[in-house]
């Protein structure tokens, strides 16, 4: 039977191309359509993977317009201006929401409904604006937030412990950004807290350290900074965080992750987009989980929400005098 699940790329870039090529891959959906304003690069970008095809899936991924979306499942937006070496994601703010100005309205229009997964930087705060513009219900309108963040402290952890990634319980929380965290309080394997799981397991040389966990904290959040450096753009890893997202919406799995999602009391902050656990289903945000923090933890969140609150209103200012 022909699957009859369709996923909407918008945005052929670097990004777009390998997050169609890794869904591609997935068999998650019958369909892939790739979207771009330079037509001629996304044709080139689905004829690439279409070539293959015969190898590995039975589906169909081409390149179209907005009306090739109509009935789309998921739209995924990885379109804007992408991040340059020694340039902050909030510095590309300004530039983006003018992009998803000319998106987000067609995207809705043609596919109204799709549940809409934002990747554009600086993700947080235009999975708000994506949400403002397109009108739609809350659950339905997340961003990648934090899931390739906590992909890469599970990486770190793993070469540390010694453990399989998959089996190590923790996460980045707060934005895709530079106020981003990890809740060490929270992490474990086993059911272990991760320094009695270090303590005891004889290759940690004991419990892990405070330095050793801002060392592992900072490389999380310099990631970015330090791939763009070496080869100019990240994509392989955010397209896999893509394809985990996909998968637990497609698959209705109720898996948790770390999306960007509305605040809705939680924490007691509210009209906000922050990266926070939830549980992911076939409509989108099924529940947002809100798990206890420390005290140092729970500041670093407060200071996150009060940097996007600066952010936003600084924007209706600067509306405001033009």
């Amino acid at each position: 039977m022909k699957d009859t699940r369709k996923i909407a790329v918008i945005g052929a870039g670097r990004v777009g191309a390998a997050t169609a090529y890794t869904l591609s891959l997935s068999a998650l959906a019958g369909e892939i359509v790739l979207l771009d304003v330079d037509e001629r690069r996304a044709r080139g970008e689905a004829l690439d993977i279409a070539h293959g095809l015969p190898l590995y899936a039975a589906l169909e991924v081409k390149s179209g317009g907005y009306d090739d979306i109509a009935n789309a499942d998921l739209v995924i937006i990885t379109a804007g201006v992408g991040q340059k070496s020694g340039e902050t994601r909030m510095e590309l703010l300004d530039r983006n929401r003018a992009v998803f100005a000319s998106i987000v309205p067609e995207v809705v229009r043609s596919a109204p409904n799709a549940v809409l997964l934002v990747v554009t930087n600086p993700v947080d705060i235009l999975t708000l604006e994506t949400l403002r513009l397109s009108g739609l219900p809350a659950e339905r309108v997340i961003g990648t937030g934090t899931v390739l963040d906590t992909s890469r402290l599970k990486y770190l952890l793993s070469r540390h412990t010694g453990v399989d990634p998959r089996n190590i319980h923790a996460c980045v929380l707060g934005e895709h950004g530079d106020g981003e965290f990890v809740a060490w309080s929270r992490a474990s394997i086993a059911g272990l807290s991760l320094d009695e799981y270090c303590a005891a397991c004889g290759r940690c040389r004991g419990p892990m350290s405070e330095q050793v966990n801002r060392q592992f904290e900072q490389e999380v959040r310099r990631a970015a900074y330090e791939i763009i450096d070496m080869k100019g753009s990240t994509c392989y890893a955010i397209a896999l965080a893509v394809r985990r997202i996909a998968e637990a919406i497609l698959r209705d799995e109720h898996a948790i992750l770390t999306v960007s999602t509305l605040a809705q009391g939680q924490y007691g902050l509210r009209d906000l987009c922050l990266s926070l656990p939830v549980v992911l289903g076939a409509r989108g945000v099924e529940r947002v989980l809100e798990p206890g923090l420390d005290r140092a933890e729970r500041a670093r969140l407060m200071a996150v929400a009060e940097t996007h609150r600066a952010e936003l209103k600084k924007d209706v200012r600067e509306t405001v005098l033009v």
